[in-house]
């Protein structure tokens, strides 16, 4: 989905390109096909090739994977997922990343 988002569109074999220690071909169009009978992606035929591109924009796509961790994981917790990525031993926040999590806080004390 990375290649394809962007890129905007792609076949299998240019994303089994760009991705590194790729899967075989034939898995990345098995792959492919299933998220396309999942319904995040769609195609066009360009002759004997599919070209794949995403149904949904980027930051759509990413707020529902987000929420679907949410509730697989952490019972629909925000608070908990948040904690259980700051509160591990690579859990480093820089300054700024501190600043802009407690901005984001404070604007949703007000809200």
């Amino acid at each position: 989905m990375d290649v394809i988002y962007a890129r905007g569109e792609a076949t299998a074999a240019e994303i089994a390109e760009a991705i590194p220690d790729a899967p075989s071909y034939s898995a990345v169009r098995a792959l492919l096909r299933i998220l396309e009978e999942k319904g995040a992606l769609k195609h066009r035929e360009d002759g004997p090739r599919y070209v794949f591109m995403p149904v949904e924009p980027h930051e759509k796509a990413s707020r529902s994977a987000l929420t679907n961790v949410l509730h697989t994981f952490f019972n629909g917790s925000l608070a908990d997922a948040v904690a259980a990525l700051v509160d591990t031993k690579d859990g480093q926040l820089s300054n700024d990343e501190l600043k802009r999590l407690e901005t984001i806080i404070n604007q949703a004390r007000k809200s």
